[in-house]
């Protein structure tokens, strides 16, 4: 089936839908951790347009959230950075080409799934209202624009006409931007090979934070959301594929300078939201980040988008991921297990979510089991 114009507009528009969690993190990490940004766009740019070619659905590409998080926040070298990618990267393939991450998502419970999805939503929320904080006018305009095109103008290109609308409006009230090193002509430099400190600090300080990150979010409940979104047209888009990709992207990618990456379910709610349905959004965003990282000042074209844009399509990314059909046709019994879910996923980290959720629902199914005991008795 031929793509129209109206559907070319849409794609363009959700393959923008996730640059409010892309940009700030991968940016960010850019900026203080020192890495050179030609290889890292690179390496968003080279996987975008594979997923969107492999998957021909809006899956997306994004940092690995904990490992962005502790390179802005904890001593890690670039070698480390590297040795981590490689870990994963040897993890991930194990997990999915074996078929251990399909039975894994089996064993985990419909509400303990819908609980990871609505705290991670969360989590991005408050993610997105940190980064309007740093102009309110401007973050608040954005989300009004983009909700009420969004509402009485779907067909129209949203995340564009939001992006012009912030960068107007932070060019006229002075809004902070995206901040980080931009150098004065596309150069290309191969980090380091890691040695034997560098390998224990990776796995140590990165690996192990960021795989219940990858497992939940990147994984399984990206897999699950595409099923909601485009049910059998998704089948392909399982937990032991994702796996892969994402295992084979760190392997190769990493060790030529690239952040380490994933798929991730607010990613998937963000380019469907606004607009994606096939995989042509991942391959025009693969593309565009192509073009910025090797068409010299290409990286000023990021860097004059306020921060507090991005946190406004940010937010409204994590409003749909949170607010899942699921969630809300679930049974009233299962209300408890979501909540818990939801609530130590923000507390502490999707791992923890994950444990008390299912601790949790063995607790509710147990109850309703001696329920049913009880009232056949009587």
């Amino acid at each position: 089936m031929p793509i129209t114009r109206k559907d070319l507009v849409k794609e363009l528009s959700g393959s923008l839908g996730d640059i409010g969690t892309l940009l700030p993190l991968s940016l960010g990490a850019i900026a203080v951790a020192g890495l050179a940004p030609v290889p890292v766009l690179l390496g968003f740019a080279a996987f975008y347009i594979a997923t969107g070619l492999y998957y021909r659905l809006p899956v997306p590409v994004q940092p690995m959230k904990a490992v962005a998080a502790l390179l802005l926040t904890a001593q890690v070298s670039s070698q480390s950075l590297v040795a981590s990618g490689v870990l994963i990267g040897i993890i991930l393939l194990l997990l999915g080409s074996t078929g251990w991450i399909n039975r894994m998502s089996r064993l985990v419970p419909g509400s303990v799934l819908s609980g990871l999805q609505l705290g991670l939503g969360l989590l991005l929320a408050n993610m997105s209202l940190g980064l309007m904080a740093a102009s309110l006018p401007v973050g608040l305009v954005t989300l009004a624009v983009l909700v009420v095109t969004l509402k009485l103008w779907p067909h129209l290109p949203v995340t564009l006409i939001g992006l012009a609308v912030s960068v107007a409006l932070g060019t006229v009230i002075g809004a902070p931007g995206l901040s980080f090193h931009m150098p004065d002509s596309v150069t290309f430099a191969l980090p380091e090979l890691p040695d034997i400190n560098d390998w224990q600090q990776g796995f140590a300080v990165l690996v192990l934070p960021q795989l219940a990150l990858t497992l939940t979010n990147a994984i399984l409940l990206t897999a699950l959301l595409a099923g909601d979104y485009f049910g059998e047209q998704s089948h392909h888009v399982s937990p032991a594929r994702l796996s892969v990709s994402t295992g084979l992207a760190n392997l190769l990618l990493v060790p030529l300078g690239a952040l380490p990456m994933c798929h991730g379910a607010g990613g998937l709610a963000a380019h469907y939201r606004f607009g994606a349905r096939t995989g042509l959004a991942p391959v025009m965003l693969g593309i565009f980040l192509l073009m910025v990282a090797l068409i010299p000042g290409g990286l000023s074209v990021i860097a004059a988008i306020p921060v507090a844009g991005l946190g406004a399509l940010l937010l409204v990314a994590a409003v749909e991921l949170a607010s899942s059909k699921r969630l809300w046709t679930a049974k009233p019994s299962c209300w408890p297990v979501i909540a818990i879910t939801a609530l130590v996923t923000v507390w502490a980290d999707p791992l923890f979510g994950l444990l008390g959720g299912v601790a949790a629902e063995t607790v509710r199914a147990a109850w309703v089991r001696r329920g049913r005991t009880g009232s056949q008795q009587g």
